[in-house]
């Protein structure tokens, strides 16, 4: 018999706090080994956690919207499945304190608030919502608490410690340990949790907290605007010639790689041809020095339900159009399925957006730093225009935008780049590529 403290990942070497969005269980269910536990968002990324062993759920220490530092536990999982809950005794404390707090907000409200009061007095050492019923019935004051020698992980105080704690020092009148805290300032009230609706003034405004990926993204967009001078070259592409191959080649392709066949394919293989033939694209600017990467890793914009997010094709310049196709294929399931990990999401070069999915004719993006260039297409419609040699015809035309940084592109590099993409997408013959 054992129990497993489930503990807050680091999802990255600078990432130091994880955001609680979700819990998939609660205190007193069995889980499943692997099973989902819970969802956690960092500024980077949003993962579902599984749990590391079968057995019941003890203490959920943390409640959504809860933001817990890496390392921390935020569960505990009990082994044997005939265990008692330890939580199941935490109501009865709370029951016996009813009277003194009445009017005070639910349990549930409260734990953000407490937590946070509790660890900045007691230099982050934290105490299980059971030891804190516990000691209140006791009438054992926080100050005594920082002063017994925990055998929990990290010296965390367990039940076993307070009642032989209690034992050996003897109980006060819960009365008399309460007094000094009476007086004590209350705790301000803290936000709501991530993504709760707040109204503010009348009932016709809605509030809702931004969560943790929104907030990155609107840092990185604004620090990518001050950073860079976005120029826009902006060009049409005949896509009649793809169109007709990819109608044609779809149902094979499926039958054999179990992937759709999709323009996005053909477009990242454009590009990155298109980087092989100007490498100045695929750089980035480190103080006075521009930095030219040899390999070419490809990011993708993928929506989520929460934003979007760029996993990165690692070193798309050996892959085939195939090759190409897998790898976006695997890394978009990820995506949606909250199982990116960080290297998925880093070392990108250059990044492609389709903005064309959802029926836009033109969009000009915002440069992911620290690269200096983006592309982004556009709707695929059916136009009438005038060819060459002046005949009219109906042909699938889409816009393509390269966006990049003039403090390294100027507007010959940057169109010249837009004019190879559009040349190989053009001119591409899909038969001999995958």
């Amino acid at each position: 018999m054992a129990k497993v403290e489930v503990v807050m990942p680091q999802m990255g070497e600078s990432i130091t706090t994880g955001t609680i969005t979700k819990w998939h269980k609660a205190a007193g269910e069995v889980i499943e080994l692997d099973a989902i536990l819970l969802e956690i968002s960092t500024d980077k990324v949003e993962s579902e956690i599984p749990s590391p062993i079968h057995g019941k759920i003890v203490e959920l220490l943390y409640p959504e919207g809860a933001t817990v530092d890496v390392g921390r536990p935020i569960a505990i999982i009990e082994d044997d499945l005939n265990a008692k809950v330890e939580t199941s005794t935490a109501p009865k404390a709370q029951a016996a304190a009813a009277p003194e707090k009445a009017t005070a907000p639910a349990p549930a409200a409260e734990a953000p608030e407490a937590m946070a009061h509790e660890e900045s007095e007691d230099g982050f050492r934290f105490y299980t919502p059971l030891v804190k019923a516990m000691a209140k019935e006791a009438g054992v004051a926080l100050s005594e608490l920082k002063h017994i020698k925990g055998s929990g992980a990290a010296g965390r105080v367990n039940k076993a410690d307070l009642e032989a704690y209690i034992a050996t020092r003897g109980s006060k009148p819960a009365a008399a340990a309460a007094a000094p805290r009476a007086q004590a300032p209350a705790p301000a009230a803290t936000a709501a949790p991530v993504g709760a609706p707040q109204t503010r003034g009348s009932d016709r405004v809605e509030i809702v907290a931004m969560d943790n990926m929104r907030k990155a993204i609107a840092k990185n967009m604004v620090l990518s605007k001050q950073t860079s001078p976005h120029v826009n070259s902006i060009d049409e592409i005949d896509m009649t010639r793809l169109v007709k191959a990819r109608e044609k080649l779809k149902n094979e392709f499926k039958k054999r790689e179990g992937i759709n066949l999709t323009y996005t394919h053909f477009v990242l293989y454009a590009i990155v041809q298109a980087l092989k033939e100007h490498p100045l694209i695929n750089a980035s600017i480190e103080g006075d020095n521009i930095v030219i990467k040899k390999d070419i890793h490809l990011g993708c914009a993928v929506a989520t339900p929460t934003g979007l997010v760029v996993p990165v094709i690692k070193n798309a310049g050996d892959l085939n159009l195939t090759g190409i196709a897998r790898q976006l294929d695997m890394l978009a399931n990820k995506a949606k399925t909250k199982k990116l990990t960080m290297d998925d999401l880093s070392g990108g070069t250059y990044t492609f957006t389709n903005n064309g999915s959802f029926g836009t004719l033109i969009a000009t993006p915002v440069i992911l730093q620290p690269q200096i260039g983006i592309f982004c297409t556009g709707v695929i419609k059916k136009r009438v225009m005038v060819m060459e040699d002046d005949a009219i015809a109906v042909r699938s035309m889409m816009y393509g935008t390269h966006t990049y940084d003039h403090r390294l592109i100027d507007g010959e590099l940057g169109s010249k780049f837009l004019a190879s993409v559009k040349y190989h997408l053009e001119t591409m013959n899909p038969e001999n590529l995958i």
